[in-house]
């Protein structure tokens, strides 16, 4: 994914920021006001839709994702959230539980790596300063 290589050295909402296929995150996490927070958490995984997932949100989903409703946008962002730095392996058959609250399992699925019920991961085990970053296919809906 093009960007991605400058992420290593800044805090992971700082490195979504600027990674032009990572906006539509970026800006649910501005909005949220979440990307502070997220900055200076140290040791989390972070499972980040890209932009394109966003468009395969049912549209009223899409609405209350970007809507004044700050609470249901922490709670769906929150659950995109895991403690410790999780490695491939680590995710091969897990049950995690989110900042969220709720469990979010991972598995792997020949060699397509499962977040949730069917988000894809299409690149992972980005490092930034304090997160580890799985780009998936689809917006995790708690």
């Amino acid at each position: 994914m093009t960007g991605t290589e400058a992420m290593s050295g800044q805090p992971v909402a700082t490195a979504i920021a600027g990674v032009p296929d990572l906006s539509k995150m970026a800006s649910a996490l501005s909005k949220a006001d979440l990307a502070q927070y997220l900055d200076s958490t140290k040791d989390i995984t972070v499972f980040v839709p890209v932009n394109e997932a966003f468009g395969k949100l049912p549209k009223f989903e899409l609405d209350r994702m970007f809507s004044d409703d700050k609470d249901w946008e922490r709670q769906v962002l929150a659950y995109h959230v895991v403690e410790g730095r999780k490695t491939r392996n680590d995710l091969t058959n897990a049950k995690l539980t989110t900042k969220e609250g709720r469990e979010l399992t991972t598995r792997l699925s020949g060699q397509d790596l499962i977040v949730g019920n069917d988000a894809k991961v299409l690149c992972g085990e980005i490092q930034t300063a304090n997160a580890t970053v799985y780009l998936i296919d689809k917006v995790l809906i708690p």
